[in-house]
């Protein structure tokens, strides 16, 4: 029960600081907001649409332009300009006016007709990952038309049925059926790790942060004379009101895409509170281990902002991890964004049982632990050290 008290006590003192602080509003509740409503704003089509493209068409003919029209009818691609050579679109994707150009050479459409074979050429940036790929697509799908459009003219004039011809020209059809993202809406796969990990990271600094400014300010032995000397109390009461914003906001945000954005989510509502409420306290159990592990505002702070950004490389969405040197796929394994990413991919997006992400939930766990390695030398540091800028 004096426990229990010396907890309020400390949590009510920290709301006092919490409240007259304004880093404490922008960090926990204004960014997080900005970030949610950014990300999921920027990626609110989908896909890219649109893209910027550009045509040489030395041929110009029915056929060709027919073309050029499918092509700026696809909803990724926009011809915005018709250039007279190559080297004039060239120079458009070096101004980045254009991300790619299709190149139809002169006697283009009389080689079609007479089944010389031509060639066109379609070239493409892939200066930006995204672009270059979604443009290759549409130009390769353009250039296989051409030739469809052809020889369905052809095996039409010899008496063939539709059916036959189609059969002729596609003998195999492909069926796609991308599980759980059926429209490949890149918001659904890269809001639901960037943003939580923005919000992990605002949760490291922030942690790290209220604790270094105990010691900043001096106001650490008062700090701990309210817990009762017991710095297990101590840091229970200064992180309690922490938490409570922190998980408001995690909740929210979750709210928000999965109830009023509806991003899949087959494995339920319970699935995806435990994974925010894991989320929240392995991240601030991640803060206080880093101040703990190092007693210094500035160096722990710069700790958790390096562990938060390398994260988003280790977590595996942009580029699996099995793909990369074995030494970094193990060292991700220290990095708590990677587990919460393996426990959507796994039991929130795929629907499989928690049972299947379990060691990745038992890391989660122990991240929430480590402040007990260092708490101790928390309380030393508020004792003895003294504040060096």
């Amino acid at each position: 029960m004096k426990e229990i008290k010396a907890i309020y006590h400390v949590a009510v003192r920290e709301v006092g600081i919490l409240r007259n602080n304004p880093i404490y509003f922008f960090c926990m509740i204004a960014f997080p907001i900005l970030v949610t409503v950014f990300f999921t704003s920027m990626m609110n089509s989908g896909q890219p649409v649109e893209m910027p493209v550009g045509v040489v068409d030395l041929d110009n003919t029915t056929t060709t332009r027919s073309l050029i029209r499918r092509l700026d009818a696809f909803q990724t691609s926009r011809v915005v300009g018709h250039y007279p050579n190559m080297n004039e679109a060239r120079n458009a994707i070096q101004r980045n006016k254009i991300y790619a150009f299709l190149y139809i050479p002169e006697g283009t459409t009389e080689a079609l007709l007479s089944a010389r074979q031509p060639k066109i050429s379609f070239y493409y940036t892939m200066t930006s990952l995204t672009a270059g790929s979604l443009l290759y697509r549409d130009l390769k799908t353009i250039s296989t038309l051409g030739s469809a459009a052809v020889g369905s003219a052809t095996l039409t004039a010899k008496g063939l049925t539709p059916s036959q011809v189609q059969t002729f020209l596609q003998p195999i059809a492909i069926d796609l059926h991308p599980i759980n993202n059926p429209t490949i809406d890149y918001n659904v796969y890269l809001s639901t790790m960037l943003i939580p990990g923005c919000l992990l990271l605002f949760i490291f600094l922030i942690t790290a942060y209220s604790v270094g400014t105990e010691l900043k300010f001096k106001r650490s032995k008062e700090w701990l004379a309210t817990a009762g000397n017991n710095i297990h109390v101590a840091m229970l009461g200064k992180l309690l009101p922490q938490f409570l914003v922190f998980i408001t906001i995690m909740y929210a945000y979750m709210y928000y895409v999965y109830g009023v954005l509806e991003f899949p989510h087959p494995g339920g509502t319970l699935r995806i509170m435990l994974l925010g409420l894991l989320a929240v306290v392995s991240a601030q159990g991640f803060g206080v281990f880093a101040f703990g592990l190092m007693p210094s505002l500035r160096m722990s702070m710069s700790i958790c902002s390096l562990w938060a950004v390398l994260s988003f490389t280790t977590s595996g969405t942009a580029f699996p991890l099995f793909a990369m040197d074995s030494p970094i796929e193990a060292i991700a394994q220290l990095f708590p964004l990677r587990h919460y990413y393996m426990i959507h991919q796994i039991c929130i997006f795929n629907g499989y049982p928690l049972t299947d992400a379990w060691f990745n939930i038992m890391a989660l766990v122990i991240f929430a632990c480590l402040p007990v390695f260092t708490v101790k030398n928390i309380k030393k540091a508020m004792l003895e050290y003294v504040y060096i800028p």
